[in-house]
């Protein structure tokens, strides 16, 4: 056995069980979930965040279009249709008899409302991302329709408009919020450090779903997490580790739309030297740190969207293991004057994803071994995400940022621009070429959309080497036996109240 997979499996048996136990589980219509991650609001321009979005999106919050897990196609919701009237103008026909769950009516003018808060510098939304530098103007042709226009065509839009929460028009504007109001079939009823109640809301205009009640608690420790809804403390929980993983009739696998990175700060020295992030490439052992750290069944990964999602390439190759070329590329770098010994602080997440603090901790001795002084750091989410979007705090230092990127709508737009364009809220290169390429992509359609995101992503790996690609990820997630329901592909962004069922 390596002494890379000895350290990796000894992180990994870390895992502690030490606090208590939650409250009860709910009565036989309410269902308790427990959460890898508390959330740091509930805000419905952050929904993008799994700690968020697992909570409100289509269940307090929802869209005018949803995106189905199972092929990406886009239908109607909120928006019961829509057209095209020119490149840059989209008119969408909105449902009838829809109220928020504080009254107000759902209209065009609540349509516009939402998107012009989505947009607003006002206000700090990671939503906003997925539109890049786009900017939106609606208006209502009457009051159940409502034109978009765009300042450059965008091909992909119903689906983009899958990304946009539809928020109360008493929404306040220019702060984030803890009381998100919505449409959905659920209300807010109670947030609190310790737990989250939603509650059925009986004037939804759609069907009405057998969960009367789902209260949601969170537990960082997968361990913990599993044996909750295998005592039936709780109901159902997202996201345990493989190792957990150990009854067939309670535990799913299930395709997973996640990819990991550490973003690499190209902005700061040294690793504003390509020879010194091709070295953070080659020094590690991905096959000893998947397996043993995220089942045998994990993807490596060389871009951030997963196969299958337009503009993904399958003719990058993966960075090899090679700790001898990456040692000879720091001794390179440092002859010309790169002072490659600077501290790299790894920025990690608490309970990000099973095994995330474990798979850092590995990869830290490796780097450590080929000539990097890194330091560890693992934050709150709340903490975490001053890092995740520009501007980047100032007194940061050169740093390598954990991260996690869920893409199931099918195509690369929501990816590309917030990651790798010099206006991308999570980017930290400035490649001119780079930012051509997926500015046309975004603008094209077919198999030209295709060419020109696989173009930007291979760019982006072999000649910019602007992160560290970890793995597309797979997921598992325990299912209490009274529950009928099942994980897809949307589970790390969405958990539907309205979709589960009990046994009979």
């Amino acid at each position: 056995m390596s002494w890379e997979r000895s350290v990796i499996l000894a992180a990994v048996g870390m895992a502690a069980i030490g606090l208590s136990l939650p409250a009860q589980a709910q009565d036989n219509t309410g269902v308790t979930i427990v959460l890898p991650e508390q959330p740091d609001n509930l805000e419905p321009c952050q929904s993008i965040r799994a700690n968020i979005g697992r909570i409100i999106n289509q269940n307090i919050n929802e869209t005018l279009t949803i995106i189905t897990p199972e092929d990406g196609t886009v239908v109607p919701h909120l928006a019961t249709s829509w057209e095209q009237v020119d490149d840059l103008t989209w008119r969408f026909h909105l449902q009838e008899g829809v109220t928020f769950q504080d009254g107000a009516a759902f209209d065009a003018d609540a349509v516009i409302f939402s998107i012009n808060r989505l947009m607003s510098p006002d206000l700090t939304c990671d939503s906003r991302s997925k539109f890049g530098s786009v900017t939106l103007t609606p208006t209502a042709v009457d009051p159940y329709t409502v034109e978009i226009k765009t300042d450059r065509p965008i091909p992909i839009f119903p689906t983009m408009m899958g990304m946009v929460m539809i928020v109360s028009p008493n929404t306040p504007t220019d702060r984030p919020i803890n009381d998100p109001v919505g449409t959905g079939p659920y209300r807010l009823v109670e947030f609190t450090p310790e737990t989250v109640v939603l509650e059925r809301f009986d004037d939804y205009w759609g069907e009405t779903p057998p969960i009367t009640e789902a209260t949601y608690v969170w537990r960082t420790e997968s361990a913990l997490r599993a044996a909750m809804v295998e005592t039936g403390e709780a109901d159902l929980t997202p996201a345990i580790a493989v190792q957990d993983v150990s009854n067939p009739d309670t535990d799913f696998a299930y395709l997973n739309s996640e990819t990991t990175r550490m973003r690499i700060d190209a902005q700061m020295p040294p690793l504003d030297d390509v020879r010194v992030r091709k070295a953070l490439n080659l020094a590690i052992d991905w096959d000893a740190l998947g397996e043993a750290v995220f089942g045998e069944d994990v993807l490596r990964a060389t871009q951030m969207v997963v196969p299958g999602i337009v503009g993904h390439n399958t003719d990058i190759q993966p960075w090899g293991y090679d700790p001898d070329e990456a040692e000879r590329l720091l001794e390179e770098a440092e002859a010309d004057g790169v002072a490659v010994d600077t501290p790299i602080t790894l920025i990690g997440r608490s309970g990000f994803f099973p095994n995330s603090n474990e798979s850092l901790e590995a990869m830290m001795a490796m780097w450590s071994e080929v000539g990097f002084n890194m330091e560890l750091r693992v934050l709150d989410a709340a903490d975490w995400v001053r890092y995740l979007d520009k501007p980047f705090p100032e007194e940061r230092g050169a740093n390598l940022f954990q991260q996690q990127h869920d893409n199931n709508t099918g195509d690369a737009a929501f990816t590309a621009f917030v990651m790798y364009h010099s206006n991308g809220q999570y980017s930290t290169i400035a490649v001119p070429e780079v930012d051509r390429v997926i500015e046309q992509a975004n603008a094209a359609t077919g198999e030209e959309r295709q060419k020109l995101f696989q173009e930007a992503f291979k760019a982006v790996h072999d000649d910019v080497v602007a992160d560290v690609p970890m793995f597309h990820m797979v997921g598992y997630t325990r299912v209490g036996s009274r529950l009928d329901w099942r994980p897809s592909i949307s589970t790390n962004s969405e958990i539907r109240i309205s979709q589960i069922k009990l046994k009979q």
